[in-house]
């Protein structure tokens, strides 16, 4: 079974008693304050319509704790969702215009997908300062997400309001001012698990991530049509790396294929990645059947295109005004 193993060589802070995840710790003096604060949220539903109903009225926790009791008070808190959730995911990826990677599932899984994962990728979850996860449910609505700093935020309906109170009071977590995890000081962001070659039931972040996008049926919740950045802020054509993973009847074990193209959106990325795995398989003979899926579409800055480029020994003079800039088997 696939699992992850964190980097034991890496050292952990503690500070005035409250012991800071592996991955996110702060840089500078800190007075750490465990605690929560709650506020109360009006329904603000989406005016224009959408995929999602309104969001009714709630209260909003935001809660900091030790990291020795983070996975505790999680599993709790995941208790109060019924049986099928909408996960949620974010990443810090590799995208060179975006921060951050927002998946979201647009139909209900078993919380017992999260569970597991949350068992078997604990140090992941956890400890890994570059992944926030969580979970939401409309009927009755509740909504639990752990960000990448390992803040804790709760939202649920008024008549949910007291189980979140007796939980967080059974940890010792009281109402406070102003919380003080990592994120309320200059901090640091840092992967922590160890997926050496010769172990591979050990899974580095990103392969961790595919795994739970297929698993969570997740979706990277972005406009495919634009090419924004996070500023929104209009880019135009961009190069990008697309990461198609390959399988067919004639070679049924999966296979990564790596496509550099220019493209104006994801949309056009995607297409552009896809037709090119596809006529590449054709030419190896597939068979009756052919699975792509494209795991990956980060956008290049110029810099990190010609190193691409020189790793993958495409020469850069060849590099055409559109289109495919480089194809290569990993």
């Amino acid at each position: 079974m696939t699992r992850c193993r964190v980097d034991e060589s890496l050292d952990r802070v503690v500070n005035d008693g409250m012991s800071f995840p592996l991955g996110v710790y702060p840089v500078e003096e800190v007075v750490p304050q465990q605690g929560y604060t709650m506020e109360f949220e009006a329904s603000d539903g989406d005016d224009e319509g959408g995929d999602w109903e309104e969001w009714p009225d709630r209260y909003v926790f935001d809660v900091v704790i030790t990291s020795d009791r983070l996975a505790s008070l999680c599993r709790q808190l995941f208790a109060l969702l019924p049986g099928r959730v909408f996960p949620i995911l974010d990443y810090i990826g590799h995208d060179a215009y975006r921060e951050i990677d927002p998946y979201i599932a647009y139909e209900l899984v078993g919380q017992d997908r999260i569970l597991d994962a949350m068992r078997r990728f604990k140090d992941f979850f956890f400890e890994d300062g570059m992944v926030g996860f969580g979970a939401m449910c409309d009927d009755p609505f509740i909504y639990v997400f752990v960000d990448e700093h390992k803040i804790v935020t709760v939202r649920v309906t008024p008549d949910f309001k007291p189980r979140v109170e007796k939980i967080l009071s059974a940890f010792d977590l009281e109402e406070v001012e102003e919380p003080r995890g990592a994120d309320a000081c200059a901090h640091e962001h840092r992967g922590v698990l160890l997926a050496p070659p010769d172990r591979p039931d050990l899974l580095a972040g990103e392969e961790i991530i595919e795994k739970l996008r297929d698993d969570w049926r997740l979706i990277l919740n972005v406009d495919a049509e634009q090419n924004l950045d996070d500023e929104g802020n209009e880019l135009g054509q961009t190069d990008w790396r697309c990461l198609v993973r390959c399988a067919s009847e004639n070679a049924p074990q999966e296979r990564y294929m790596e496509v550099l193209l220019r493209a104006a959106n994801l949309a056009e990325a995607e297409e552009i990645a896809s037709e090119v795995a596809s006529g590449q398989i054709d030419r190896d003979s597939a068979g009756a059947w052919v699975d792509l899926i494209i795991i990956a579409g980060d956008r290049l800055r110029p810099e990190q295109t010609i190193e691409l480029l020189a790793d993958a020994n495409a020469s850069e003079s060849a590099i055409p005004e559109h289109g495919v800039l480089s194809v290569r088997w990993l």
